[in-house]
């Protein structure tokens, strides 16, 4: 068990030992004994908020584990360091900016002042230019080089300008225009935009290229291929215009790539790429569901900012899951967390929160400079129910690691298979009960008993089919998956993120890892090209690198 306190001094201190010196009594409880023990728990470890609903009471703790992990967040002034991120303070320490994310979905604040700027104004601007874009193209009034309407949409893209328009057009797919396919190129392999290139029509192909900088090397290589590809179907240097828009704040390199300046949809330096969904980054968001849509989606995750920015701390969804969080992974050792959506459509939310969370509390050195002496961000992952119950769930039922859960689930479908919903929702309502209550030796061997089994057998099997139980869940239940939803769900996600990121006193607004991997990656990428020699690098590479030149002779 990890018992060093997350922030040295003050409050932040006792509050954390308080924590600490709970574990214990606690940790000897079996989840359903505290079901035992507080009649109405369900009903006191609930909350609904921007129409979500979640159940915390299938977790490891009781109402004195709340309180404290409560008066935790309290002493390490989450209340302070979250109304400095939505008025704009500076608290990206580490690139000197402003964190304004919801600002991107402030639709009923008049303005916002940020170093003398109204920056709703701005955002109000821009948001009408993807509106009037998105109309023309959606309504077939914008026309191909050959006089024909758009049919596909490619989005090139990495990372939060991939991720997160690629979750949202699936998750709200059945909203999706009718006309048009939607397709993401984020991977430099060259497969993935040679698959999508063999599925689309050159003359009714609409390419988004996004990249603030439009530098951005996997963006601008999958781009450049497009162009030419597009230049070799028979369109001409002319007709780039007609098919390539950027989403950037480099004019002129988007100038000089074809695209003309007046499609080119700016953001700003203060929109972090895993929170860029909501700005220009989502112009394939608008295309796929349309403006009013993609206005529900803000609508949805401004309900949440609202909730977090207004309620008590004792109610509040974001922090009471955050605190959940940090509870299992700085007191109870869990080292990942499983996000498990009963839906298809959000096939890609796990994907899509493993970058929120790993990329913003991945971190091992503190907002003042030291290294941390405490567990950070936790290992995300999860792939959808049912399928996963085929899959991973064995470990989650039987296996020696901790691994708590988000359960998330639509209670009314967006289909008409009403059967299936009903096995769906069965099935996930039935995993977080089983992983809580598990089935003992006792009920174990009076099943096979039942079953005329015989007793030597029954010794010999009854170990491999207990399940001690005790395994913590969340489930979150959505009305309907539909945008408004959906944006508050991914809100209440990035305040959970955030508030942890106090809580381990880290800098959840940059990704210097991510900058690291990107100029070895160049380096590399000269000496394979030929442009330099293989001088700097260690030996384990310097082998592998001549080994794949010499295969390619």
């Amino acid at each position: 068990m990890n018992t060093d306190s997350a922030n040295s001094g003050g409050r932040r201190t006792v509050a954390w030992q308080a924590v600490q010196d709970h574990v214990a009594r606690v940790s000897a409880t079996p989840i359903r004994r505290w079901f035992e023990l507080e009649p109405r728990r369900f009903e006191a470890m609930s909350l609904e908020a921007a129409g979500l609903f979640v159940d915390f009471s299938k977790n490891r703790i009781d109402a004195p584990t709340l309180q404290k992990l409560i008066d935790l967040a309290r002493a390490s002034d989450v209340e302070n360091r979250r109304d400095a991120m939505f008025v704009g303070e500076r608290i990206n320490i580490t690139e000197n900016r402003s964190v304004l994310h919801t600002a991107l979905r402030n639709l009923t604040q008049p303005e916002l002042i940020v170093g003398g700027v109204n920056v709703l104004a701005d955002i109000r601007q821009v948001r009408q230019q993807m509106f009037a874009f998105a109309e023309r193209v959606r309504s077939g009034d914008w026309l191909g080089h050959s006089g024909k309407p758009v049919t596909d949409v490619v989005n090139i893209g990495i990372g939060g300008s991939d991720l997160g328009p690629r979750m949202v057009c699936e998750a709200l797919k059945s909203f999706a225009h009718p006309r048009l396919r939607m397709h993401f190129v984020a991977n430099i392999d060259g497969d993935a935009l040679a698959d999508v290139l063999k599925s689309v029509d050159p003359e009714r192909t609409l390419f988004i290229v996004a990249s603030k900088t439009f530098t951005t090397i996997e963006t601008l290589t999958n781009a450049h291929s497009a162009r030419r590809w597009f230049l070799d179907k028979g369109g001409s240097e002319k007709d780039i215009a007609r098919h390539f828009v950027a989403v950037s704040t480099n004019r002129d390199a988007v100038a000089g790539f074809g695209i003309d300046p007046a499609n080119m949809f700016p953001f700003w330096d203060w929109v972090g790429g895993r929170y860029s969904l909501w700005s220009s980054i989502g112009l394939s968001i608008v295309l796929c569901i349309g403006p009013a849509q993609f206005e529900e989606l803000l609508r949805g995750a401004e309900a949440m900012d609202k909730h977090f920015r207004s309620a008590p701390l004792e109610a509040n969804m974001p922090v009471i899951m955050a605190m959940i969080g940090v509870w299992y992974r700085n007191f109870l050792d869990a080292s990942s967390i499983a996000v498990l959506p009963y839906a298809e459509h959000l096939h890609r939310l796990p994907a899509y929160l493993q970058q929120l969370d790993m990329e913003s509390n991945g971190k091992s050195v503190t907002r003042d400079g030291a290294r941390v002496n405490h567990s950070t961000g936790p290992i995300v992952w999860g792939e959808p129910g049912t399928n996963g119950q085929h899959a991973f769930f064995q470990l989650l039922h039987q296996g020696s690691e901790l691994v708590p859960i988000d359960f998330i689930l639509p209670v009314e479908p967006t289909h008409g298979l009403s059967a299936h919903h009903q096995l769906l929702v069965a099935n996930c309502l039935a995993q977080g009960s089983a992983l809580m209550n598990g089935k003992s030796l006792d009920e174990v061997r009076a099943e096979l008993v039942a079953k005329g089994v015989a007793n030597t057998e029954i010794d010999r099997l009854a170990l491999h089919r207990s399940f001690e139980g005790n395994r913590p869940s969340n489930t979150l239940l959505l009305n309907r998956l539909d945008a408004a939803s959906l944006g508050a769900l991914i809100a209440l996600y990035e305040h959970k993120v955030f508030v942890q990121g106090v809580i381990w006193n880290v800098n959840s607004f940059d990704q210097w890892g991510v900058e690291l991997g990107k100029v070895v990656a160049t380096d590399i990428g000269d000496i394979l090209a030929g442009r330099s020699a293989a001088t700097n690098l260690d030996p384990s590479t310097q082998g592998l690198v001549a080994r794949i030149l010499a295969k390619g002779k």
